[in-house]
């Protein structure tokens, strides 16, 4: 961080200092796989950068490395039309096409020599990134060939896509084409994570790829593992490739991440034993390749190649089938997950898949089973998808011998015996046990999370300690943790012990809508307790409102409402509540109720960056004084407040007629409405 006596100069180049170090090392890691520094001394220099950058937001550059955790939530994409169309490969999935292939470019060219290149095929989402004077301006997906989506927010928060060219004098426009793709095991996490929320898995990691970036938020596409591959070019100025090799180079100079592998050939022959080569890697990827990529090397015979009306005929893709191996369903077990979803899982007959022995396969959910119509006892075929995740794509049927049992998910959870219940909407079926172990240290880390109770120090390996320990059974056994029991733990000093403990008795405090939250009631998220601590008192009235009283609550509707009351009329949760007010959590609301305070009837939407202070701070200060803070800018908004680097909702207010204020605006109402007569 920048000492005192530095001048605007001086932290001017130590923050281009600090961009260009932590760039180089993000090639290092994502890109070139080959780091130099520890995660802790990566995230010095980050942290050093972030640091310096919000204490003088003036050296924020466009392509900072800081920018990459996403911006505001998207209203829509804009189009982009390409300067060069994005054509499609025409595909091929046998070695006589190759041949064909050969003759007819071989027709077309006569007597002109020419050599080919080979690459993996890529199973994911085609992009073109487009770079002004060595910086990322536009990145689009391919749309129709003509025009895509603008999607550059989104592509910013991938990695292994520089933000700044690696050239000290880059070319003053270069657009890069290639694909983003989720590594294998990024989609499997992704596709647990998902599961266990009771959300539909993605098919595979093209589909994962392609669905995270139509996300509307930045944020939580800079949260999916993404990454990109580029392999050609679209417009460019001042450079030329006379061949595909020089392109890849180049590529890899510019700091892109390129294909991992590319054979040349001097014939078809040699391009049918590479493209069996590949075959045989496919495996040893991080993504998933569904087959290979054969170009004509040489750049200056495209042109005189042609295309045809959606292809370009210098190049072809040879497609591999999926690997699949027959097995028998040999039972159902049901898994528990960290939410409560119960998952079924198929266990197998061992059989050898897509290069591994496969003993387990997903079934998804209790409706893919009816879908499929999977029993226990079927013989069927087993595919990984993306290569990483195996699961049952097909029942034999005309192998059934009539002995196959269909399957049912239990009434009650398979590990807490407590009732397991389907709601309606939903495809999962879930424990509605919040004290069930499966899920109790998920539990405890929501309790003691940022959003809700704020505990400093309660960490995961903190968590899974003191619940596997027998400390913790319910977030209220929190507040009678020692500094004595904390410090005999792994990895826990005294001095730490004690700031954890602190950290608890310091949570008694929060508002009462963080302890609604933080309570894990479902379907109940902050914006909804909020709205709830402006109408209730504390927490007892809560607790005995009617499902009619609360649906009539702004932002809250039925299915919110029957949560609240389902959650409520428990009495393991009304002891819960109760043992939480014992230990001296506040169980009463801090500010006005709805209907009181100076900016009562006031909606505001924040958007852009504060100096004086976080947005989540701003909304505080909003409720605190009667007003209410919404998501997104619509009739019912009566004041934007507009800091540095603004969204597109701030574009939507102009439209709509809504006030704008500035930061200093903002602080100024916020002042005279504390000293206005009635909230004096």
């Amino acid at each position: 961080m920048a000492s005192r006596s530095t001048t605007p100069a001086d932290d001017a180049r130590r923050a281009a200092r600090l961009r260009a170090e932590i760039e180089r090392h993000n090639r290092l890691y994502y890109v070139e796989n080959a780091p130099e520094i520890a995660d802790r001394e990566y995230d010095r220099l980050y942290d050093e950068l972030r640091a310096l950058e919000a204490a003088h937001p003036e050296l924020v550059t466009p392509d900072s490395p800081t920018r990459r955790v996403g911006g505001e939530p998207l209203e829509g994409f804009a189009q982009v039309r390409h300067e060069l169309p994005m054509l499609s490969l025409d595909n091929t999935y046998a070695v006589d096409d190759l041949r064909d292939f050969d003759a007819r470019l071989r027709r077309l060219l006569g007597a002109t020599p020419f050599t080919y290149v080979v690459e993996p095929k890529i199973d994911g989402v085609a992009v073109a990134l487009r770079y002004a004077d060595g910086r990322l301006a536009t990145g689009s997906t391919r749309g129709d060939g003509c025009v895509g989506d603008d999607v550059t927010a989104n592509l910013k928060t991938v990695r292994t896509i520089p933000l700044r060219l690696a050239a000290e004098k880059p070319p003053p426009v270069f657009e890069a084409r290639g694909e983003v793709f989720m590594p294998k095991e990024g989609f499997a996490a992704l596709n647990a994570e998902r599961a266990e929320a009771g959300q539909p898995a993605f098919a595979n990691p093209r589909n994962a790829a392609a669905g995270t970036l139509k996300l509307l938020d930045p944020k939580i596409v800079a949260g999916r593992p993404l990454h990109a591959i580029m392999y050609a070019v679209g417009a460019v100025a001042e450079v030329e490739y006379a061949t595909q090799e020089e392109l890849r180079a180049a590529l890899a100079g510019f700091g892109f991440r390129a294909p991992p592998r590319q054979w040349k050939c001097a014939d078809i022959a040699a391009v049918i034993d590479a493209v069996e080569e590949l075959k045989g890697l496919r495996h040893g990827f991080d993504f998933e390749m569904d087959g290979a990529v054969i170009k004509v090397n040489e750049r200056s015979l495209h042109a005189r190649l042609g295309t045809t009306a959606k292809s370009p005929r210098w190049q072809v893709a040879f497609k591999y089938e999926p690997e699949r191996a027959e097995t028998v369903l040999l039972k159902i077990s049901v898994q528990v997950g960290r939410t409560g979803t119960l998952t079924p899982v198929a266990e197998l007959e061992p059989v050898r898949v897509a290069g591994s022995t496969v003993s387990r396969a997903t079934l998804h959910n209790e409706d893919d089973i009816r879908r499929k119509d999977i029993r226990v006892g079927d013989r069927v075929l087993i595919e990984k998808a993306g290569d990483v995740i195996p699961a049952v794509v097909e029942v034999l049927k005309h192998a059934r011998t009539g002995r196959e049992k269909v399957f049912h998910m239990p009434a009650k959870c398979p590990v807490c015996g407590e009732p397991a219940a389907r709601r309606e909407g939903e495809v999962a079926v879930r424990c509605e046990n919040l004290q069930c172990p499966a899920q109790l240290k998920r539990w405890i880390r929501h309790f003691a999370s940022r959003g809700a109770m704020d505990i400093e120090g309660l960490g995961e390996a903190l968590v899974e300690q003191i619940v596997d320990g027998g400390l913790v059974k319910d977030p209220a056994d929190l507040y009678d943790l020692t500094v004595e029991q904390l410090s005999g733990l792994e990895r826990m000093a005294r001095k730490s012990a004690q700031n954890v403990v602190d950290g608890i008795a310091a949570s008694r405090q929060r508002d009462l809508w963080r302890v609604v939250f933080a309570l894990g009631i479902r379907h109940v998220g902050a914006r909804s307790a909020q709205t709830i601590e402006e109408h209730f008192a504390d927490m007892d009235a809560l607790m005995s409102a009617p499902p009619e009283r609360l649906e009539q609550l702004p932002d809250i509707g039925p299915v919110v409402a029957a949560s609240i009351a389902a959650f409520s009329a428990r009495p393991r949760h009304r002891e819960l509540v109760r043992r939480l007010r014992e230990t001296g959590v506040a169980m009463r609301a801090a500010r006005t109720p709805a209907g009181g305070g100076p900016l009562r009837g006031k909606t505001f939407v924040l958007t852009g960056a504060l100096e004086s202070m976080t947005r989540d701070e701003a909304g505080e200060k909003i409720r605190v004084l009667g007003g209410r803070v919404a998501s997104s800018v619509s009739k019912k908004t009566t004041h934007v407040v507009a800091g540095g680097e603004p969204g597109s909702k701030l574009d939507k207010a102009r439209k709509l007629g809504v006030e704008v204020l500035d930061e200093k605006q903002f602080l100024k109402m916020l002042t005279d409405s504390r000293v206005s007569p009635e909230w004096r």
